[in-house]
């Protein structure tokens, strides 16, 4: 049976972790990727979007625990890649 992961509060307890522990002897199963927005948002846009829609929306992002602006953003960064992929 694999080792659960210790709670760590500060930044140093995690850089100590990683630097010493051997990964391949905890559970990670239970870890959820993250992605990081690095690039400024500087632009504004208005989007005029119905209630309905927007409401479902709302709960798929918080279903991924994002705020929905940032749902809406990926979306659209997904729709622009894969069309030019």
């Amino acid at each position: 049976m694999k080792k659960q992961l210790p709670i760590l509060k500060t930044d140093k307890e995690a850089e100590n972790f990683i630097d010493n522990a051997d990964l391949t002897e905890y559970d990670l199963s239970s870890l959820t990727p993250i992605h990081f927005e690095f690039q400024p948002k500087r632009r504004s846009i208005t989007l005029r979007l119905s209630d309905p829609l927007l409401d479902a929306i709302k709960e798929e992002a918080a279903r991924s625990g994002i705020p929905y602006q940032r749902f809406i953003r990926q979306t659209l960064e997904n729709a622009v890649h894969r069309q030019n992929a």
